[in-house]
């Protein structure tokens, strides 16, 4: 019996739960889809297609702070970057500018999504938790497009966008995890000009533990922000396979 009492609380000093600071970096190669139009008039602007933007891998950082058992402060930050050139197949309209079909022209975008948030998790147990979270993400994106004839013209926007949703993680071993959570936002009609706005972002991963203080990943995660702001639309997505580690204190 006093063995069994004292393998207990052993068995919980040796958890991957038990910490106070989680530092995360990944490695995110995502497949983008990206659509803007920018300025009354604008040309909805297929980045991908049009300037053959190709997968490349992105550094995400992570750090959750855990202030009681039960709740927990994360944030995470991820900057994007994406360029391109290409003869113009169709006169395009950016920014109030047009360039017109069969010139040269050069497309740059970056992207850095950052993410605040609280975390509750209402059921803890052993095998695994259940939560709620609010997180705050802000969107910072610049869009450059280029031409020699034409000169650059250049859309900006920061966007900070408030999202509920959950978490759950269950240990399929003492050392093995899968997680998965979802926020997401729907608005419309708000304020600053937003007419219509989304934003989804689902993230799936597997945790291998090689003991309390460190541990490797791989995860799935897909991110969508679909808006209407003042004269500017947007379509985005970013989804694909990310690998990393983990170090807890």
């Amino acid at each position: 019996m006093g063995i069994l009492c004292l393998a207990g609380p052993a068995a919980a000093q040796d958890s991957p739960e038990n910490y106070h600071i989680e530092l995360g970096a990944m490695y995110w190669k995502p497949s983008p889809q990206v659509v803007i139009s920018s300025g009354t008039g604008g040309t909805p602007i297929d980045f991908v297609s049009q300037f053959s933007i190709e997968d490349k891998r992105f550094r995400e950082f992570r750090i959750v702070l855990k202030a009681a058992p039960k709740h927990k402060l994360r944030y995470s930050t991820v900057p994007i970057k994406y360029s391109g050139s290409a003869t113009l197949n169709q006169s395009i309209t950016f920014q109030g500018q047009t360039f017109t079909a069969g010139v040269p022209a050069t497309a740059e975008l970056k992207w850095t999504l950052m993410r605040f948030g609280y975390e509750w998790d209402s059921i803890a147990t052993s095998m695994g938790f259940a939560g709620l979270f609010v997180d705050l993400k802000y969107n910072k994106m610049n869009a450059q497009l280029s031409a020699p004839s034409v000169g650059t013209q250049t859309f900006e926007r920061n966007v900070a966008v408030p999202t509920l949703g959950g978490i759950g993680r269950a240990y399929l071993s003492q050392f093995i995890s899968v997680t998965g959570e979802f926020t997401a936002l729907k608005l419309k009609r708000g304020s600053l000009g937003v007419k219509n706005a989304k934003l989804y972002d689902f993230d799936v991963y597997s945790t291998a533990n090689f003991g309390r203080y460190i541990g490797a990943q791989l995860g799935y995660r897909s991110v969508t922000v679909d808006y209407v702001v003042d004269d500017d639309t947007g379509n985005l997505k970013m989804k694909g396979l990310y690998f990393g580690g983990v170090l807890r204190f």
